[in-house]
């Protein structure tokens, strides 16, 4: 349980050494790191709290487990309890010669060879296990690196790179077909959901009626049930007015920095419905009468 709560505190002292070297370092002048991506500072919260979380939780249970015991017990659970951190003290403290295998202080004199400049003494260690086995693991790769690529000829850095691209453009346009805010002018489409025209209308009746009607008859604005257009009808044409505004000077403003492209394509579609339909009290046509094939 102590060795449970031993690791956590590694851990949360990893996490702060982390958030430290973050909070050092700048990515721009003025912008800290840890600024710039708060995910650090979630990361360091989460191992605290767990951390202790950890530390309350092991102590309660332990001072449970006690009481429950008997005296006699008690004494044998401590003594165990000693004995495996007696261990695995004993454990860490021989880590360092294991994963160095040099000789200790007093037994250099084993190793000494009859190398002595100035007072240098030069010593015979073994090289350490770990960096041993990296470069025998580093011989393995480079023969099975030099087979793969030099002799049986597998695939080379610009096939590697063209492959990568055409998965890119792959997944950008599998993107591209779910994102509804990435629609533009030229990718805009007629949508005909009812959810779609329903949230169309509702942005229609509180942003367009004041100019437009609610019928779609026209005031200050043009009617939008007959024919005739002054920027052209359809859905393409129809959304560009909603983005980037009439006429200069007398046109209607551009809604483009109040709305999303996905609400704006709703709205458009739902101006579209109102073609045909009878206001109440109809503008005179302004415009020309827009032919769907003249669209690109």
């Amino acid at each position: 349980m102590r060795t449970l709560a031993s690791i956590f505190r590694i851990i949360a002292i990893v996490g702060i050494a982390w958030g430290g070297v973050e909070l050092l370092f700048e990515t721009e002048p003025g912008q800290f790191a840890v600024l710039e991506y708060p995910n650090t500072m979630i990361f360091i919260g989460v191992i605290l709290l767990v951390t202790i979380a950890v530390e309350v939780s092991v102590a309660a249970l332990r001072v449970t487990l006690l009481r429950s015991l008997s005296p006699e017990k008690q004494e044998v659970f401590i003594a165990s309890e000693q004995k495996f951190i007696n261990k695995l003290t004993s454990y860490f403290e021989r880590l360092p010669k294991l994963l160095t295998r040099s000789k200790p202080v007093e037994e250099e004199g084993e190793i000494e060879l009859d190398h002595n400049y100035d007072g240098i003494r030069e010593l015979d260690n073994k090289l350490p296990p770990w960096w041993l086995y990296s470069f025998y693991a580093s011989i393995i790769f480079a023969v099975i690196y030099l087979a793969r690529f030099h002799i049986f000829n597998d695939y080379d850095q610009i096939e590697e790179y063209k492959s990568e691209v055409a998965q890119a453009e792959i997944d950008i346009a599998r993107y591209k077909e779910t994102a509804k805010d990435l629609v533009t002018i030229e990718t805009v489409t007629l949508m005909e959901e009812p959810s779609d025209l329903e949230a169309g209308k509702q942005i229609y009746s509180n942003s367009c009626v004041a100019c437009h009607k609610a019928d779609g008859g026209g005031g200050i604005g043009p009617n939008l049930t007959d024919e005739h257009w002054i920027l052209g009808g359809g859905i393409k044409n129809v959304y560009r007015t909603l983005v980037e505004g009439g006429r200069p000077g007398k046109g209607m403003v551009s809604w483009k920095n109040d709305f999303k492209p996905s609400e704006l394509q709703q709205v458009a579609s739902y101006v579209l419905t109102l073609q045909g339909t009878t206001p109440a009290e109809p503008k005179e046509p302004q415009g020309e009468v827009w032919i769907p094939e003249t669209e690109d």
